[in-house]
Order: C-alpha cells, then sequence, then structure tokens
C-alpha cells in the first residue's frame, strides 16, 4: 500500500490533478525514456510538469550515512554488542554546512546523554515519525506526488506522509511530527517552510535534536533527471546559538517498477516499548 495511513482525501485529490495535469505532457515516441515506470507518478520523463515548474514526482532515496551521524564521522561499534559487525556505524561524510551544529551548552549535554542511551531512546527505534528533516534521509525511499495545488511526500518508512500547502500559507494549529508544510516556489526551486513540529524527533541516531520551537526551511530543486539537491535550514534559539544547514543529493530510484513497499514497523518496537510493563 503506498499511502499507508495516509489522509486519503488529500492523497486522492492530489493524484486526481496529477493525473488530469499530466493528460497534456504525455511523452512522445518510444523507449525507456518515454515509458513512466513505477507506481502512479513514479518516473516522469518530462523535466517541466504542465504549471512550468521543475516535475519533481518520482521515487527518490539518500544514498548517505546522515540517519547515522549528521557530521563527519569514523566507523564504530553500535549500541549492542550482540549484533556485531551488522550493527556498526560505517564511517560518513557529513552533510551540515561547516560540519558544525551550533549547540548551546545545555543542549549539548543533552545531545550526549541521547547519545548514550540511543538504543532505547531513539525515535526511530519506537517506529515514531522521522520528522523533519529527517524523513527524507532515512535509509527508505519515499515518493513526491506533484500537482498546482499541492505536493504530498509519502514515506516508506512508518507508511508516514505530508502535504505541503501550495496556496495561501496557513498556521500551525498543533504541533505534530511533519509540522505544517507551506510550500512556494523560487525561479526553479520548491521552498517548503516547516513550523508546528512537535521537538521530539531526533536528526539522526547520534542524538542530534531540535526543540519544539524548532523553525525548518526546505529548498528541493531538480540537479538533472535522476537528482534532486536538498537543503535544509534549521533554526531553534532554545537549541542552537544560530541557525545551521544541511545539503545533499537525493537520488531516483530507477528500477523497474520502483515503488513503495510497506514498512509498517509498530510491532517490531512493542517489546522495546512496553516489555519492561509484562507480568513477571
Amino acid at each position: 500500500m503506498i499511502y499507508g495511513s495516509a489522509t486519503f482525501a488529500a492523497a486522492g485529490f492530489i493524484l486526481l490533478s496529477v493525473a488530469s495535469a499530466q493528460q497534456g505532457q504525455a511523452p512522445q515516441g518510444k523507449g525507456r525514456g518515454a515509458q513512466a515506470g513505477g507506481r502512479g507518478a513514479a518516473a516522469v520523463s518530462s523535466a517541466r510538469f504542465v504549471d512550468g515548474h521543475p516535475n519533481l514526482n518520482g521515487v527518490w532515496e539518500a544514498l548517505n550515512t546522515a540517519n547515522w551521524n549528521l557530521q563527519d564521522h569514523p566507523a564504530y561499534a553500535g549500541p549492542m554488542w550482540e549484533t556485531g559487525a551488522i550493527g556498526a556505524v560505517p564511517a560518513g561524510q557529513g552533510v551540515v554546512e561547516g560540519n558544525e551544529i551550533p549547540y548551546l551548552p545545555a543542549a549539548l549535554e543533552k545531545k550526549k546523554k541521547n547519545f548514550e542511551n540511543r538504543r532505547t531512546d531513539d525515535p526511530e527505534a519506537k517506529c515514531y515519525m522521522g520528522g523533519i528533516p529527517r524523513s527524507n534521509y532515512l535509509p527508505y525511499p519515499f515518493q513526491i506526488v506533484q500537482s498546482p495545488v499541492g505536493i504530498l511526500f509519502v514515506y516508506e518508512y512508518a507508511s508516514s506522509n505530508r502535504l505541503v500547502n501550495m496556496g495561501k500559507p496557513v498556521e500551525a494549529g498543533s504541533d505534530t511530527w511533519l509540522g505544517t508544510n507551506n510550500g512556494h516556489w523560487e525561479g526553479d526551486t520548491l521552498v517548503i517552510d516547516v513550523t508546528g513540529l512537535n521537538g521530539l524527533a531526533w536528526f539522526d541516531r547520534a542524538g542530534n535534536f531540535a526543540s519544539d520551537n524548532v523553525h525548518v526551511v526546505e529548498r528541493w530543486s531538480r540537479a538533472d533527471k535522476d537528482h534532486l539537491n536538498y537543503e535544509a535550514t534549521i533554526e531553534d534559539p532554545k537549541t542552537f546559538s544560530r541557525p545551521w544547514k544541511i545539503d545533499m543529493p537525493v537520488y531516483r530510484r530507477v528500477e523497474k517498477n520502483a515503488q513503495l513497499l510497506e514498512f509498517k514497523c509498530v510491532e517490531f518496537a512493542e517489546e522495546l516499548l512496553y516489555g519492561k510493563y509484562k507480568k513477571k
């Protein structure tokens, strides 16, 4: 199931908009470039959507070690010796501009405690939604479904999704894992202003985090047919001394029939979450 627990009314509206819009831009001719592989709008040959903006439709995935640690890091052992090398952290190059996350002193101490307790405290281990920006570089694919009035991001991990409002900006009514998303185009770049985040998500398995005061501005742009450039500027005066930024490429999944599969992970986390409450 591609949408899992998605808001079906919004998803259906977006898909209808996409289907209607793409009737006028069906590719001509034959060959791989003229075929739309995958499910729905998973692969689109045209670089432009019907409204003239870059076509971001597709199944995408980040291929880096940002989910382990946003910053430069060597390989190191994981939190459970039982998993051996399988659970170890691979070395990786950071995605933070300048490789520095400007924590305030108290927040830095909390980050260190998060790392020490990452085996049980990382929200990813509990199957909680990834938050923003982490959902975009978890080691699972995600799909972008585009229309002129809204852009839907559907994530394989935990079957989560978010709808980016492309109309008049709206204020966050309450705090949520994936926030309130207002988008607009600046030239060929999709800019998403994310507010109303609940501050419960981490940025990676190293314990990097922000509070519920965090404000994220994302920038998505087409590098070429099979790559997007992704940037996110993070601001949170309760946690950081200044705004800071991450950037990375995101890659199109181009294999035959590329699509999202189900990863409903709640049942995998039940023992971690509730095992301590079992009767002896």
